[in-house]
């Protein structure tokens, strides 16, 4: 009896922790071969497709993330703007990790603005992580990041403050992509596609790709880098 109420308990523990992923609404479908999938700040030239609604928490964002790009691919979206929920009277909601709505578009590669000239340093989804940049410490809450402008040219030593820790060096070249890097992140599966693999790991600091750096980027919280 105890290991049924045990087994029962576990199960209602992961229902309520399970986070779903829907389609809830679709204008039209765009054919598109791209593998990306970007946050946009400008619609004005972007084809509304539809829109992907999360419900329920999850700590494993790239998993997340692995499921809204399937979604947005399945319409043929390249891009995306957070969709806050309203209150009663038309204000906007706090953004809520545990239910939140994409609006997704199609936006010719060439109309995208360029995404240049900052590094981008995550934490983990459930506990604080100290960095050093350049020898200049940072303590970064989690499901938090900092933004650190770059300069061409100029190296970044990325550290993780630990005896075994880790230790990057980053030169970023005129023009050159922004770089997303999470410390000690909880799970994050390697692969091919463009939704949320490895760039490159050197033991606490990962580096990630354009598109999952894109999406924690809207559902973190970001600290000001003082």
């Amino acid at each position: 009896m105890k290991k049924i109420l045990i087994a029962a308990l576990i199960f209602l523990i992961q229902l309520f922790n399970a986070q779903n992923v829907y389609l809830t609404k679709v204008e039209r479908t765009h054919e598109n071969t791209d593998k990306f999938l970007y946050k946009i700040s400008e619609i004005k030239d972007a084809e509304y497709l539809g829109e992907v609604e999360v419900q329920g928490f999850s700590k494993y964002d790239d998993e997340v993330f692995a499921l809204i790009y399937k979604k947005a691919k399945e319409i043929g979206a390249n891009t995306y703007t957070l969709k806050p929920f309203e209150n009663i009277d038309g204000t906007k909601q706090n953004f809520n990790p545990s239910n939140y709505r994409l609006s997704l578009y199609f936006l010719p590669k060439n109309q995208l603005a360029e995404q240049t000239g900052y590094m981008y340093i995550f934490a983990s989804s459930d506990k604080n992580q100290k960095i050093a940049v350049n020898n200049k410490d940072y303590i970064i809450s989690p499901r938090s990041y900092i933004m650190l402008k770059t300069v061409p040219g100029e190296v970044y030593t990325v550290s993780t403050k630990k005896l075994l820790g880790s230790t990057i060096k980053i030169q970023p070249k005129d023009n050159s992509s922004n770089q997303y890097f999470q410390i000690s992140a909880a799970k994050i599966k390697s692969d091919n596609t463009g939704t949320g693999g490895l760039n490159l790991k050197s033991g606490d600091i990962i580096g990630l790709e354009t598109s999952y750096g894109n999406f924690l980027s809207t559902i973190y919280h970001q600290q000001k880098a003082e």
